[in-house]
């Protein structure tokens, strides 16, 4: 379930990025691409506390 909740993320983050991009707004819309693309990539790993670290 976890990783709907990503894949959710991802996706609404790409959608407004692609809105900002038509309608001109440059700045943000690279902003919301790149949110998009360090969430893609980002891997959590889950230690015996409960914690997750980022690798």
């Amino acid at each position: 379930m976890r990783d709907f909740y990503k894949d959710l993320l991802i996706g609404i983050l790409f959608i407004i990025g692609l809105t900002g991009f038509i309608s001109g707004e440059f700045i943000i819309s690279s902003t919301l691409f790149a949110a998009a693309a360090v969430a893609s990539n980002v891997n959590p790993k889950r230690v015996k506390s409960g914690l997750f670290l980022w690798d």
